[in-house]
């Protein structure tokens, strides 16, 4: 336990204030947020990785076009899936974050300036304007990223998938890349601050293309991405 306390200290103190400081230092120099994405989300990730004992697989980078723009929805277990994929997924992709994330001193700052994308859900009125906007920036080529199932499973095993990832990529027509990933929920599990050694594989799926499908038939889309991530799952590594 007291590895675990030390390794928070320096995850939520030492390690979080100055990388977040350096990337609000860096979007002065980028409109987009790809230079702080690469030079500060990743090492910052990479960091807390090697400082927990950490090791990351990953896979299936062969089946994207980086130069595309894509819709990531991973199955969510624990906090490691956000440095795992920061870490290692090897694109500019943005989170999709509730507004009272944006809010947090410093760390909230800089998740702002590097452009990720927040939902205003405390009103109808705000949510479908903040909706308008995430379509607008996926459309203008923002790759984004978006745990579907809304919180982390609490027994490891994927949950089913909200509708608002679909939404997006249904009005916006991007294709949607299924990631599946193992081994966080040994790691901290949620509920839990204490963090294990392990390792962790990320495995990309097939993208699945949108343009085919409308409000009506969300759920087959839904019905097939959980089936990609499903399959992935349960294969043995």
């Amino acid at each position: 336990m007291i590895r675990s306390i030390f390794i928070w200290t320096f995850i939520g103190v030492i390690n979080t204030l100055i990388w977040a400081l350096f990337g609000i230092f860096l979007s002065l120099f980028s409109t987009t947020g790809r230079i702080t994405h690469f030079y500060c989300a990743t090492p910052w990730s990479r960091i807390i990785l090697l400082a927990s004992g950490v090791r990351v697989e990953i896979s299936g980078l062969d089946v994207i076009d980086k130069e595309k723009t894509y819709i990531y929805i991973p199955n969510h277990l624990s906090f490691f899936d956000i440095f795992a994929l920061l870490a290692y997924l090897p694109v500019d992709f943005k989170f999709i974050l509730k507004e009272e994330l944006m809010r947090i001193p410093v760390l909230g700052w800089a998740m702002r300036r590097a452009k990720y994308i927040s939902i205003d859900r405390s009103s109808p009125a705000k949510a479908k304007s903040t909706f308008k906007q995430a379509v607008d920036r996926i459309r203008s080529g923002t790759s984004i990223l978006i745990f579907a199932e809304g919180t982390r499973s609490k027994n490891g095993h994927l949950q089913p998938l909200k509708r608002g990832a679909f939404y997006l990529a249904i009005e916006s027509g991007a294709p949607i890349v299924p990631v599946a990933i193992k081994g966080t929920y040994k790691i901290m599990p949620k509920g839990s601050f204490k963090i294990k050694r392990g390792s962790i594989t990320i495995q990309l799926g097939t993208p699945i293309e949108t343009i085919h499908y409308k409000r009506q038939n969300m759920p087959d889309l839904i019905e097939k991405v959980t089936g990609s991530l499903r399959s992935m799952l349960e294969e043995e590594n």
